[in-house]
This record gives structure tokens, sequence and C-alpha cells, in this order.
């Protein structure tokens, strides 16, 4: 269950990012912007493989390791697109339709990685999606 913890640490955390993105965009490029919030990561990131002394090397030619660099790429393009949103439009809007991710990811959860569909999951799905067409006022 410790998943649990780290989830609602995620959520706290990652609840903070369009506000604070939305007011730094308001004067700094959203290029800069992306450059300097995920180089935070980045060292975060190594500091933390360092510390738990993970080897890294060797898994940059694991057989899944393709799976990492499209995960990688796509990443990229989202987080991207996602900062370019947050500062054209309202925080209220952009960012419920970027939560859509949960669902698309649910669904190729379902139809690719043959995770099990349940009616409680499938309703999960339904009021995601009428919780965004609400919140993003479609």
């Amino acid at each position: 269950m410790a998943y649990l913890r780290w989830s609602l640490l995620a959520l706290i955390a990652y609840s903070l990012v369009a506000p604070l993105m939305k007011v730094a965009t308001e004067e700094i490029p959203t290029n800069v912007a992306v450059m300097v919030s995920n180089t935070m990561l980045v060292v975060a990131a190594a500091a933390l493989v360092l510390v738990t002394n993970d080897s890294t090397i060797e898994y940059l030619s694991h057989p899944r390791a393709p799976y990492l660099y499209a995960a990688g790429i796509a990443l990229a393009v989202g987080i991207l697109a996602y900062y370019k949103a947050l500062s054209l439009g309202p925080v209220s809007v952009v960012t419920p339709i970027f939560g859509m991710f949960l669902v698309l990811s649910s669904l190729v959860g379902f139809v690719v990685l043959g995770e099990s569909v349940t009616a409680r999951k499938g309703l999960g799905i339904v009021f995601a999606v009428i919780a965004v067409y609400l919140t993003a006022g479609y």
C-alpha cells in the first residue's frame, strides 16, 4: 500500500505544476520554462540514482529500453504541448483536458496490456469524461 502514499504525494505536487507554470509563462517563454523545470527533474532523478546506487548504463541497451526511449519522446511532446497550452489558455480548461491522459492511459492498459476491465473502472472512465466536459466548459 506504499504506492498510495506515493500517489498522494504525486497528486499534491503535480497539482501545483499548472498554476505555477501558468504564472511563470506569463513572462517567460514556454520553451525556457520547460527547459528549466525539466532540468530540475533530471538533476533530482540523477541525485536519486546516485543515492540509491542504481546502475544506469546496463539499462540503456536492455531489451525493454526502446519502451523507455519511446516514453521519453511521448513525455517530451506531452510536456512541451502542455506548457504551451498553459501559456495560451486558462488552467481551468487546459488542465482537465490534459488530465484526460488518465482515461487514455487506462484504455491502453485495457486494450494493449490486457488489464482487467470492470464495471467500476468503466463507470470511472465515463465519469472522468463527464467531469472534463463540465470542468473545461465545453
